[in-house]
């Protein structure tokens, strides 16, 4: 029998589609809800009033500074303004001594006059008033032979200002600082990365180069310098300055000397002048405050109540901490005001989610998932406490070494929980942590938004942010993967992370998707496939039992994920180095 050619071509389409028709034909997609979220969110949009109250007017956000509680508490009043219901602040500890500065200004006296861009390290003292002194060349690597490199300069530097470090690479900007992902990148990244066996020093080098941070502090603080200054990481330059922490959060850890990091260019020409053997003379006064009642921080909680199965709960969330010399505006304001406006969107358009919808906004995130960490060990499972001093009380949910989990009640009824936290770029697919289940549903919820570029899915882990202390207790979370644009070369941690660099448009793309991912979540017959609970490790040992130091990494949130774009990092050398990238 002769076919006719309309038929036939659509037999051949049936054909060619049905293999994505079939995986993804049993997941719901409520079309008509999503067409009135992409309205919404692209016609109404107050995501960049959201970010201008946020960053300009709160600014930073170091958890533990003044700052972060202003916006803890405007964050729980913006969402109850919202519509939503339940929003409270959610304390957790302990955390540590709180700190903010208030003043920086450095400049060259001798041999010429001039002002010098740099910014003040986290939790170090500033210099009580303007203080003057001569330059001094340091360069002391956090090697376990550094007790040799130190004696050199014992009993030299008192009383001066110590330029530490190697010389900074700096070239000319030659590739462009932005860039997002081109079809062959995202194809890379979707293909999986069988994992070797995994590599237990990680968090050994971590634990090493603490050590012997704490011993190089205590070096200069017995030499009474008037300050250490290192430089900024990286080859960019042009006067951006990415800054961290110089001493430790901790009580009873406080570092005794101030610690500045400045510009690579300015930092460079003071140790040409050094080198020539000439006396440099610098003028400082820093003034940064210690707040001694920041033991208890707080997440922002609030919610959208669920229907027939309110009991259940779908989870958003990003974290709202920053570092303190830019206004956190990539890192992660970005997440954080995406975030909020999916919530808005879903409010604002009247739609009744059957589960429970319930936002979460981090504080402690930059220093180890801290906040994230212990709502979930609050809320849904944990980990055996620590019985080493050097980690006592610190939070355990993400470290197999400390022993197996042991799960709540309430962690049977989180469905899944979705992160933004990898900067200002649009959305561009999931990270699905190794659990194949999700595939179909993911491609099914993603093919409404394909032509916003949202298309990749991969096996692969992505660690770094506040969904691995949910995946650690066997809850499914998930973080996108984003354009990185000028996270890593420009804006990451630096003096560069303003509201400026915020990109409206991919703003809108994302909390237009996580507003549809999260409402669809919501109304699914079924709660989202789980994956088996990794297993324990066998513990640690500690690193100053151990002979032999491998190189550092950036933190221990990091020492058990083989694909990491978002570091973080509590306790950092005075010479930062460039953190890891996808």
């Amino acid at each position: 029998m002769k076919i006719p050619r309309q038929l036939a071509a659509i037999l051949l389409c049936a054909v060619c589609v049905f293999p994505f028709s079939h995986a993804s034909a049993q997941e719901k997609v409520d079309l008509d809800a999503i067409t009135k979220i992409r309205y919404e969110g692209f016609r109404n949009s107050k995501i960049m009033e959201l970010a201008s109250e946020l960053m300009d007017q709160i600014g930073e956000r170091l958890t533990g500074s003044p700052n972060m509680k202003r916006a803890n508490e405007w964050t729980r009043d913006k969402l109850t303004e919202l519509g939503l219901v339940n929003a409270h602040l959610e304390p957790w500890s302990p955390f540590g001594r709180g700190w903010a500065n208030e003043y920086v200004n450095v400049r060259m006296v001798s041999p010429d006059i001039t002002p010098l861009l740099a910014y003040a390290k986290a939790w170090t003292p500033g210099t009580s008033g303007p203080v003057r002194g001569q330059v001094v060349r340091v360069n002391i690597r956090l090697t376990p032979d550094m007790a040799r490199d130190m004696e050199k300069y014992r009993g030299k530097l008192t009383g001066k200002i110590v330029l530490f470090g190697e010389d900074p690479e700096i070239k000319p900007s030659v590739e462009p600082l932005s860039e997002r992902y081109t079809d062959k990148s995202l194809a890379d990244i979707e293909q999986y990365e069988i994992p070797g066996e995994r590599n237990i020093d990680r968090f050994r080098q971590f634990q090493r180069r603490a050590a012997l941070q704490r011993q190089l502090n205590k070096f200069f603080d017995d030499e009474k310098v008037l300050a250490v200054i290192d430089h900024s990481r990286g080859a960019v330059g042009g006067g951006t300055v990415f800054v961290q922490s110089g001493g430790s959060y901790k009580d009873g850890q406080t570092v005794g000397t101030p610690q500045l990091t400045m510009a690579q260019e300015h930092w460079d020409r003071i140790a040409r002048i050094v080198a020539e053997k000439k006396n440099v003379e610098l003028e400082l006064n820093v003034k940064n405050n210690f707040y001694d009642d920041a033991m208890t921080q707080w997440d922002t909680i609030a919610e959208i109540p669920g229907t027939d199965k309110k009991d259940e709960i779908v989870m958003l969330g990003a974290h709202l901490d920053s570092w303190h010399t830019g206004t956190g505006a990539t890192d992660n304001g970005a997440g954080t005001v995406v975030m909020m406006e999916a919530v808005r969107i879903l409010k604002s358009l009247g739609l009744k989610p059957r589960r429970t919808i319930r936002i979460a906004l981090w504080s402690g995130e930059e220093e180890g998932l801290l906040g994230s960490q212990w709502y979930v060990a609050h809320h849904f499972g944990s980990r055996p406490a620590y019985t080493d001093p050097e980690r006592k009380g610190d939070p355990t949910v993400i470290r197999r070494d400390a022993g197996p989990v042991t799960t709540k009640p309430e962690q049977a009824k989180v469905s899944v929980y979705f992160n933004v936290d990898n900067g200002t770029g649009k959305l561009r697919g999931v990270y699905m942590q190794e659990n194949a289940a999700v595939q179909p549903i993911f491609e099914a919820w993603m093919k409404p938004f394909n032509d916003l570029g949202m298309d990749t899915l991969t096996m692969r882990n992505t660690g770094g942010t506040d969904h691995l202390s949910f995946d650690a207790v066997g809850i499914p979370g998930f973080q996108f993967i984003q354009d990185p644009l000028e996270y890593e070369t420009r804006t990451h941690h630096s003096n560069m992370d303003l509201y400026d660099r915020l990109q409206p448009e991919d703003l809108k793309q994302a909390a237009v998707i996580v507003a549809s991912f999260v409402y669809m979540a919501a109304q699914r017959d079924q709660m989202f496939p789980r994956k088996p609970i990794e297993k324990e490790l066998p513990p640690l040992p500690r690193a100053e039992d151990e002979e032999n130091a491998p190189s550092p990494v950036t933190h221990p949130a990091a020492a058990d994920r083989p694909q990491q774009p978002k570091p973080t990092q509590e306790n950092p050398p005075p010479q930062q180095q460039r953190p890891p990238q996808h």
